[in-house]
């Protein structure tokens, strides 16, 4: 079992470099909620192998990360807390070893690609980077309705990672030279790749977040349309986050699509915020995609309005 010196350093890590996802993981019950701090920290422990190389080269890169799968899958010995955690939570919910792998798979692509040709090419990394993330998530609440509630997971996690994309172009070319807005995506609208890389907004550049922004939308939809399949004690957990995530819409909204000048960021009292309006709506109902629709800033199916209206009515449950 995860000790509590793991736990106090997996916690410790989800708290600092987590925040909007930490939020809603304290709502989770116990037996999840442990268990999603050791997740998350995984998850950033291999991130930041090449997100912050340390001088490592990018065969040294490649070596860590190899290393940290053979420790997480329990294939060799560590003396890592958070990699000793994780391959016990890993054994412990049958989380499949290619979830691993896969998600491992894709911090390595990050090692030496920064461009994406096409949305189907970027899909592919999020089927590691996110998806996996979703999957391992869903597996460690227990589901009764497994395959039900994977496809949805998939969806959600890269509802998230997209959002993310979209709200850091800017800090994702500065620290990294990295541009996530597929090049088929800019040339639809006559958008230069060379203006990101300066860092120079342009209306077309704006007009490729947009249409990347609805596509992340339709995402969050159909990914909330699968929290019914979670555990009832997880569900509200799960649309918390998908609002807070959700949020960062009306802030890339409110500058006109221009990420790329400027990183926006929600603030904690938004955050507490948009958490006490949540579970103000799932004490009247239990329907997520109901207080999804009613609460976050993605519009409904079909309204391409710029901005999500206000929609407070009065329980009737």
């Amino acid at each position: 079992m995860v000790d509590d010196i793991q736990l106090a350093e997996s916690k410790s890590i989800h708290r600092k470099t987590g925040k909007t996802f930490y939020f809603a993981t304290r709502l989770l019950p116990e037996r999840v909620r442990h268990s999603t701090y050791v997740l998350y920290a995984f998850f950033r422990v291999a991130d930041e192998v090449v997100d912050n190389p340390d001088g490592r080269s990018p065969a040294e890169q490649r070596q860590r990360l190899e290393e940290i799968e053979a420790a997480a899958l329990g294939r060799e010995p560590t003396d890592d807390p958070v990699l000793s955690a994780f391959s016990e939570v890993r054994s412990a919910y049958g989380i499949p070893d290619e979830e691993v792998e896969i998600f491992i798979d894709a911090m390595a692509t990050d090692i030496e690609k920064s461009r994406y040709e096409s949305y189907e090419e970027l899909e592919s990394y999020m089927r590691g980077s996110a998806a996996a993330v979703g999957v391992m998530m869903t597996y460690i609440m227990e589901t009764d309705e497994m395959e039900a509630a994977l496809p949805a997971a998939r969806k959600l996690g890269e509802a998230f990672q997209l959002s993310n994309f979209l709200r850091d172009i800017r800090e994702d070319v500065v620290d990294r030279d990295r541009i996530y807005l597929p090049r088929e995506t800019l040339e639809a609208h006559n958008a230069d790749i060379e203006d990101i890389e300066s860092l120079e907004y342009t209306d077309e550049t704006g007009a490729a977040i947009e249409q990347e922004l609805r596509r992340a939308e339709q995402l969050y939809r159909d990914g909330v349309a699968g929290i019914k399949y979670l555990p009832r004690d997880c569900q509200l957990s799960v649309l918390t986050a998908a609002v807070l995530y959700a949020d960062h819409h009306r802030l890339i909204r409110e500058r006109g699509y221009d990420t790329v000048s400027e990183t926006p960021s929600l603030g904690t009292l938004r955050k507490i915020a948009l958490v006490a309006r949540t579970r103000w709506h799932w004490l009247w109902t239990d329907d997520p995609e109901a207080v999804f629709a009613t609460v976050s800033a993605v519009p409904v199916a079909g309204d391409h309005r710029t901005e999500h209206p206000p929609n407070e009515p009065a329980p009737t449950r």
